[in-house]
């Protein structure tokens, strides 16, 4: 162990640091209530909160400086001063607080600031894991003693240190990573969302100046690395509602992939030429290619650590690769000899994918998946268009029905994205276009739907996750998702009102068309919000893709930490978060159930059918009036 000094000294030089928000210290104490009015007061109130009195809450706290400026205190002693501020590992946490202080005179600075990093430690969801990323910071590179003086001096910062620290090891090491982060979160604010725009302009300053494709793609990577430390801190201290977090998520990622299909477009370019075909009037134009969001990313509601869901399509598979003056750059990997737009566009494809998720000693820009494309993992990475429209036509199934009603245009040209989206919306519609829905016509599409679910529910019962998959298991998001998109399928070319790609949206249009009742409809979407905010929770810990509770006690009551219940008494915390969790997925599995289990008396569906066959009669008095006039 590091001897300990004993000496004392006066608080270091003091340095300012820009607007940091009125944040709760840590984690607000209360639980949140999920539902639309009382979850915007709760969060409203959790963001002006003012920093509790830390005299008042170390009055029943034991002193923490002999820790640093008392020689030879024993494991007992330690014990007494850690094990009240929820350290568990009190000789582990010694060890750490011993390796942060260094030389003497940063000791001091230490000492001076010690008792309320442990006050904002005790709050976070791992107090002892906290520690480790305190260590690592201050005895990394970081210059130790102005990074104390600092914080001294900026008692928000350190708050919001201790926040991330205690609560997810992947935001903690991007700052051990680049402690100049810090001093970004600082000057930049963390009070309203990054906009897309911004997000956008900011980017292109980032690649300005730089040739190589491969450090290009590196400031992509550093750039996600950085926007998904701002989005995450402003989730931990819930000055963002679950949509404008999935939101801010979604266009970072829109962002990061069209930047990433330009880099590699242009470097395609350079080696091949210019793909090009005849427009309607013989004359040869570009062929355009996009990039189509799929899943959580097409429906602007993407997680911490999602896979990005995508689709690639092109305009035409008739046309040629022009070369330009310059003869073309090749690779020495690249094909010999001509390639066709078929080609250039599948190695297109390829290289977009590689490029966004081969990790490098920068990370990764996104993972992807491709498997909604057609033919899923034996298809084409691109297809054109009329190709396209030739599967869905043929060979498009129930799932991809449902799927497609997420499907929007994300990077590339936007002229072929909203091409593609036409064309869906066409197939997803198309087996009744113009008769009305028939409660036979529904039954088929539940009953395939269903089939879907009760696959799933096997695999969670072989991992016993059915009750602990906040995505996947009972009562879980999928439900939620399958329920929205079946009625929108059934109901949708009749009722295009209830039509939305955003899971809360098009529950606030079921509501507005009176296919929902209010409490139904308060139910659905607090259950939404609330199983939401969980999975960014488990999420954003290790940035792994990960829907299930954790079955150990401990880990599942730092869940409810991170969530916003009581840190100073975890166990009712955890019985509060276990209830709560409880009677959400109960009320969405009674609403799945009632519609995809028994459908002639669904509530829901009996709504949804009345009010297609009103529409219906209505349409019917306008044409007749027109035949008549």
């Amino acid at each position: 162990m590091v001897a300990r000094a004993s000496e004392r000294s006066g608080p270091g030089s003091a340095i300012t640091c820009a607007s940091i928000p009125e944040g709760p210290r840590v984690v607000p104490e209360e639980s949140p209530q999920y539902n639309a009015v009382a979850m915007e007061k709760h969060r409203t109130k959790s963001a002006r909160r003012p920093p509790a009195s830390g005299a008042k809450t170390r009055m029943s706290l034991p002193d923490a400086t002999p820790l640093l400026l008392a020689p030879g205190l024993n494991a007992t002693e330690v014990d007494s001063i850690l094990k009240p501020y929820n350290i568990r590992a009190t000789q582990e946490a010694d060890r750490n607080i011993q390796a942060m202080a260094g030389e003497p005179h940063t000791r001091r600075q230490l000492a001076a600031i010690l008792p309320e990093l442990l006050v904002a430690t005790a709050k976070t969801a791992d107090p002892d894991h906290a520690f480790n990323h305190w260590e690592r910071l201050l005895s990394g590179g970081v210059n130790r003693p102005a990074m104390l003086d600092y914080l001294r001096a900026s008692p928000r910062m350190l708050d919001l240190l201790c926040t991330i620290f205690g609560n997810s090891d992947a935001l903690a090491f991007t700052l051990i990573r680049d402690p100049m982060l810090i001093y970004w979160l600082a000057e930049h604010g963390l009070s309203k969302p990054p906009s897309r725009g911004g997000m956008e302009s900011i980017l292109r300053q980032h690649l300005d100046g730089v040739s190589m494709t491969e450090l290009k793609l590196d400031a992509l990577r550093r750039f996600r690395r950085r926007e998904m430390l701002r989005i995450g801190v402003r989730d931990l201290f819930r000055l963002a509602s679950v949509e404008e977090t999935t939101a801010s998520l979604s266009d970072l990622a829109a962002v990061l992939i069209h930047a990433a299909y330009g880099i590699v477009d242009a470097d395609l370019r350079s080696q091949y030429g210019v793909p090009v075909h005849r427009g309607r009037d013989g004359k040869l134009i570009e062929t355009g290619f996009a990039v189509i969001g799929m899943g959580k990313l097409g429906g602007h509601e993407l997680n911490y650590s999602s896979d990005v869901d995508l689709i690639y399509v092109y305009e035409s598979c008739e046309g040629e690769i022009r070369q330009g003056s310059h003869s073309p750059r090749r690779h020495a990997t690249a094909p010999s000899g001509p390639i066709s737009c078929e080609e250039y566009f599948e190695l297109l494809a390829r290289r977009l994918t590689r490029a966004l998720s081969d990790q490098t000693r920068e990370g990764y820009v996104f993972r992807v998946d491709l498997r909604l494309r057609a033919e899923g993992t034996v298809g084409q990475l691109a297809r054109s268009l009329d190709r396209y429209a030739k599967y869905y036509r043929t060979r498009g199934q129930a799932w991809e029905r449902l799927a497609l009603l997420k499907a929007w245009p994300i990077a590339g040209s936007s002229k072929v994205g909203g091409a593609f989206v036409r064309m869906v919306r066409r197939f997803v519609w198309e087996s009744r276009p113009r008769l009305l829905p028939s409660l036979n016509h529904a039954r088929e599409l539940i009953h395939d739907v269903r089939a879907v679910k009760e696959m799933i529910d096997d695999r969670m019962v072989e991992r016993g996750h059915e009750r602990r998959n906040v995505k996947l298991g009972i009562g879980g998001i999928r439900e939620i998702e399958f329920l929205v998109q079946t009625i929108q399928v059934i109901a949708g070319a009749h009722l295009p009102g209830i039509v939305n790609r955003q899971t809360l949206s098009s529950l606030k249009r079921f509501h507005a068309h009176r296919l929902l009742s209010e409490r139904e409809f308060k139910r659905l979407v607090e259950a939404y919000r609330f199983l939401r905010d969980v999975e960014h929770k488990l999420q954003m810990i290790h940035d792994v893709q990960t829907h299930a509770l954790p079955d150990d006690q401990e880990e599942l009551a730092q869940c409810a930490i991170r969530m916003g219940y009581e840190a100073h008494d975890r166990a009712a915390g955890l019985a509060r978060f276990r209830a709560d969790h409880a009677l959400h997925t109960r009320h969405v599995n009674q609403a799945f159930r009632a519609l995809f289990y028994s459908p002639e008396s669904s509530t829901l569906l009996k709504a949804t059918l009345q009010a297609v066959a009103a529409r219906g009669r209505v349409g019917s008095t306008k044409q007749s009036v027109k035949r008549r006039a």
